[in-house]
């Protein structure tokens, strides 16, 4: 069996394609760097992280933008006829949903991707379509800011010329959603036995997540509503759906399932002809509803019926926290690396920054085994932040690193980071301290923008002594240590803090939770930190 979810951590709006024997998956990134990461796969069990599509600064300007705007709900696509892959990505920017949409292609996955061309600024989760004549159609919600019109809008298309390039005409508004949960959302075409297929996220994406369906026999419509009103979601159904608020939507937790706010499904046919969906999905802590691991992708096998819908394979419209394993054959995958001890030339795939590519503040050659990071902005930033981090995927985990710091001021400091985002996050960092005239550390604790020091907790430490920091996060506690050698006695620092914080749910965003290592440098930007290696080391 495949054990969901498939992308564990900040992973959202799934969308899958397949070239031949392999499979890909794009996510959503928002204001994190690079963008859109993309998975691969060849039996849709075992993922790895495989490349990322936006890596260029000139391409994506992500600075200053506040959390949960920038890059939403990527569509990857591979026309096979062109040997060509597609990805429409839009980028948010605040204020009504302002988003401008873009196209790039690739032979390769890996790129190189062309120069973006511009599409529409109409809506926000754009994707494309290709059709059997040649064609191509670009979907995308039209985002709705009239009063009296339904929130957030309906489902908008237009036909995309190539030699143009550039959509033909105004979008058209097509679909307005199927399972009456409203909030639709993420759109995608597909064409089966002659019948076209539009499959939309709807009911929000909270416990009342879902996907759903509608069929035409041709492109423009109109499009007949699924009889069972959708295919998938992890909210049982009502009898009278209808659009809520957040408040009302938690009240449709369901302790019934193990996964929650299922809905943001894509869809892909294996060469064995088996049809599956993967979908975004949640892990809440309860009983606070809050997932701190953010919004992660679940995979689930679907069929066609006779008369020509597609339904759950087990014929239930609940997700499961395990699905069915395809034909294909197994095919095995390295994991992600739990030490870095930062030996190899470049970093990682796995690492990001927010807003900011961390070429600009690391350096791997000056001191061969060590990473140097140096210092910029404070993580309450939105612009140049030295944060390098990588996703949290597990409910327990410790992560450890190892760093050699010397500050001339209290203005000056690096350490360990937990991050939601520049205004929710805990800091365990080192620096001078001019009350207790030594170097020391302490906690900087952001908490919905209010940022404060744990002054009453801060301990003096030596300064040219390389130091050791970690950080234990157990179910829903996050606790601090410390020592001067990675083997012996970890002290305790600052108190136990509520790791449920760091969530959507807390912090009224779309992301996830990271762990990390930063520097600060608020008075040159050129003060460093080295640090010989980070652990990440996870407990299911």
């Amino acid at each position: 069996m495949i054990q969901n979810p498939i992308l564990k951590g900040f992973n959202p709006d799934p969308c899958i394609c397949r070239k031949g024997e392999d499979y890909y998956i794009a996510v959503s990134s928002f204001e994190w760097f690079p963008g859109i990461p993309v998975y691969h796969s060849r039996d849709l069990k075992h993922w790895e992280l495989y490349t990322h599509v936006l890596t260029s600064e000139e391409i994506l300007d992500l600075r200053r933008l506040p959390t949960g705007q920038g890059i939403w709900a990527p569509c990857l696509r591979y026309n096979e006829k062109e040997d060509l892959f597609y990805v429409v990505y839009g980028s948010m920017i605040p204020s009504q949903c302002n988003i401008d949409n873009y196209m790039i292609t690739a032979k390769d996955i890996r790129g190189p991707w062309s120069e973006p061309v511009y599409l529409h600024s109409c809506g926000f989760d754009a994707s494309i379509f290709f059709d059997d004549d040649g064609k191509k159609y670009i979907l995308s919600l039209e985002w709705e800011t009239r009063p009296g019109y339904q929130r957030p809008g309906e489902i908008c298309m237009a036909e995309y010329d190539d030699e143009k390039k550039c959509i033909v005409s105004y979008p058209k508004r097509i679909w307005g959603g199927s399972s009456g949960r409203g909030w639709i959302e993420g759109p995608h075409i597909y064409k089966h036995d002659g019948w076209y297929y539009i499959l939309c996220a709807e009911g929000g994406t909270g416990y009342r997540h879902c996907a759903a369906v509608g069929r035409s026999k041709t492109i423009w419509g109109p499009y007949e509503k699924d009889p069972e009103g959708l295919i998938l979601t992890s909210s049982p159904k009502l009898e009278k759906e209808y659009q809520m608020s957040m408040a009302e939507d938690r009240k449709h937790y369901n302790p019934g399932v193990v996964i929650q706010k299922s809905g943001h499904a894509s869809l892909v046919e294996t060469q064995t002809g088996e049809l599956f969906a993967v979908h975004l999905c949640s892990r809440p802590y309860m009983p606070e509803q809050r997932c701190s691991l953010g919004r992660e992708t679940a995979i689930q096998k679907l069929k066609w019926t006779q008369d020509g819908w597609i339904r759950m394979a087990d014929g239930d419209y609940l997700v499961k926290d395990v699905c069915e394993e395809s034909l294909l054959p197994e095919y095995l995958v390295k994991e992600l690396p739990c030490h870095d001890d930062f030996d190899e030339g470049e970093l990682g795939i796995y690492y990001y920054s927010p807003r900011y590519s961390s070429v600009r503040f690391t350096d791997l050659k000056s001191r061969p085994g060590y990473l140097r990071i140096r210092g910029q902005q404070c993580l309450s930033s939105c612009d140049k932040v030295s944060l390098l981090a990588r996703k949290l995927t597990a409910f327990r985990a410790v992560v450890t690193a190892g760093m050699e710091f010397e500050p001339k001021s209290y203005r000056q400091s690096a350490g360990l980071v937990i991050y939601y985002d520049n205004l929710n996050y805990l800091y365990l960092r080192k620096y001078y301290s001019e009350s207790l005239k030594s170097c020391a550390l302490s906690i900087t604790h952001a908490e919905l923008g209010k940022v404060s020091e744990e002054c009453e907790h801060k301990i003096a430490v030596e300064a040219e002594r390389p130091i050791h920091l970690r950080l234990s996060l157990k179910d829903k506690q996050v606790q601090f240590y410390w020592s001067y050698e990675k083997d012996g006695e970890w002290n305790v620092i600052g108190p136990s803090y509520d790791a449920t914080k760091f969530s959507d749910e807390y912090c009224g965003r779309f992301t996830g939770t990271f762990i990390g290592i930063a520097c600060m440098d608020d008075i040159l930007r050129q003060h460093y930190a080295d640090f010989d290696y980070f652990d990440y080391e996870t407990e299911e």
